[in-house]
């Protein structure tokens, strides 16, 4: 597996390879960001987000997503291509597990980020299947689906 298409079995152009590349690496460094900041200068915002309803203590719930951010963010940018698509798949998965908080924010009317009105939250929510089908495409996930669905 020396190339990107063969990693999802995919053949793409070089345009897409390079674009899917870029994607890839831009979700990786913003991944590894948001880790660092759930860590540390923007962890109370995280902890405002985190639903009343989760049975965990909130400092905890923004502790844990802020290292599986930068775990994440680390495999996109360095995991071997093999690897790629069960990376891609695994963020898109935990872009599904944060989105609650995403709700809760809106639902709840919580101020953080920079998200100080009901239609700023609401706008917010629009960016996470972004996001999960940013993690899919530019890691073949997508792909690596279909076959094990195939089987």
């Amino acid at each position: 597996m020396s190339t990107p298409e063969v990693a999802d079995r995919t053949p793409s152009s070089p345009v897409v390879r390079a674009l899917r590349l870029l994607a890839r690496l831009w979700l990786g460094i913003s991944l590894v960001f948001a880790g660092i900041s759930h860590l540390s200068f923007a962890r109370q915002d995280f902890q405002a987000q985190v639903p009343a309803w989760v049975p965990l203590d909130e400092d905890f719930v923004v502790l844990a997503s802020g290292v599986v951010e930068i775990v994440l963010g680390a495999a996109l940018l360095f995991a071997p291509l093999r690897w790629l698509p069960i990376v891609g798949v695994v963020a898109a998965l935990f872009f599904v597990a944060v989105f609650p908080g995403n709700i809760g924010q809106w639902r709840e009317g919580v101020d953080a980020f920079g998200l100080d009105t009901d239609a700023e939250r609401l706008t917010r929510l629009f960016f996470q299947p972004v996001l999960i089908a940013i993690a899919l495409w530019s890691t073949g996930g997508w792909s690596w689906l279909r076959e094990r669905v195939r089987r």
